[in-house]
């Protein structure tokens, strides 16, 4: 996993480097601000970027949407001390997969991150549940005979990446391929999906992440 650094704090991203080098994972770059690592992405290609939301000249949110509009298969992790909802849930918003805060141990942040490598959306268990809630709560829609649905069901990590990646426009062979999965496994979760929302196809669900603005860059 060859991974790029984004903060604007130089003894926070000296240690961050030295922390994962000694993990053993190649750190390829740093940046100092968002236009930094939007160049250094260009030049670099890595495999992840773990990103800083409050940068100079380019916050991360921008540089996120801008990286990914370009280069989609980079996987972008926000690491910050925010934990405000605006910020998570406009990191989801923009194509980020993830979402650390600076205060986490350090072997849970490692446990975390190393999850990237087995296809999970790291999230830090703090926020995970908000996300999950937010997804549910947001869910809510009126079945074709105009009747309110029920309460959804809660979706797991791994379906919000797909319900991001079909906001994109993707389809499910490209969605598979970006997750390492099978085209069978991207369908069983969108069934799963269906069935938790409350919806009736697949239709439905594009609908809902398009309410959600899922898909903006």
């Amino acid at each position: 996993m060859r991974i790029l650094l984004a903060d604007d704090h130089p003894l926070f991203l000296d240690g961050l480097k030295n922390f994962l080098k000694i993990r053993g994972i190649d750190v390829v770059g740093t940046a100092i601000d968002g236009l930094e690592a939007l160049e250094k992405a260009r030049a670099l290609k890595p495999d992840v970027i773990l990103m800083d939301i409050r940068m100079p000249q380019l916050n991360g949110l921008a540089a996120t949407r801008l990286i990914k509009a370009e280069q989609p298969d980079i996987k972008i992790v926000m690491l910050t001390y925010s934990e405000n909802d605006e910020d998570l849930f406009e990191a989801i918003k923009s194509g980020a997969c993830g979402y650390l805060l600076k205060a986490e141990e350090i072997d849970k942040f490692f446990e975390l991150l190393s999850g990237l490598m087995n296809g999970e959306a790291p999230l830090s268990p703090s926020l995970a549940g908000r996300v999950l809630e937010e997804f549910s709560r947001q869910g809510r829609t009126i079945r074709s005979t105009g009747q309110p649905v029920e309460k959804e069901e809660a979706l797991t990590s791994r379906q919000i990446e797909v319900l991001t990646l079909l906001a994109q426009g993707l389809i499910y062979k490209e969605i598979g391929a970006k997750l390492f999965l099978s085209e069978r496994t991207i369908k069983y979760h969108m069934g799963e999906i269906i069935e938790r929302l409350h919806l009736e196809n697949r239709r439905q669900v594009i609908e809902y992440t398009r309410r959600m603005n899922l898909g903006k860059k």
